[in-house]
């Protein structure tokens, strides 16, 4: 249960900053839905900055995981995960304006407070 928790809090923040990334900065770069210029720049800049550590940390949290269940389930790397958590949701809260990666942030920190509910528990395996 616990792992299986692990898994899918890491595999959700890897799939949505993927898909934030593919959605928010490709797409509209390659569509060219922004006029060059600094605002744009700032604007793809954060998102890929903000995507990128979402796919990052979350392929690291999906192979700690999978290979060493122990170890992920251990409470500095919950608590790292719980500060990363609220990283992504404040930032996501004052910096974008809309409101899906609010959410998958949201749902983010959910799945992680259930990891870190679960993780004291020793029978639950």
């Amino acid at each position: 249960m616990r792992r299986n928790l692990a898994l899918a809090a890491y595999g959700w923040l890897a799939a949505t900053g993927l898909l934030h990334f593919v959605i928010d900065v490709a797409a509209q770069f390659l569509r060219g839905a922004r006029p060059p210029g600094i605002e744009t720049m700032l604007y793809y800049g954060l998102n890929t900055a903000f995507a990128c550590g979402q796919v990052t940390f979350g392929l690291l949290g999906l192979w700690l995981a999978w290979r060493m269940p122990q170890a992920a389930l251990q409470w500095p790397v919950v608590a790292l995960t719980l500060l990363a958590a609220a990283a992504w949701l404040l930032i996501a809260w004052i910096f974008i304006g809309y409101q899906e990666p609010k959410f998958n942030a949201a749902v983010f920190v959910l799945l992680s407070l259930a990891v870190a509910a679960t993780a004291g528990m020793k029978g639950a395996a």
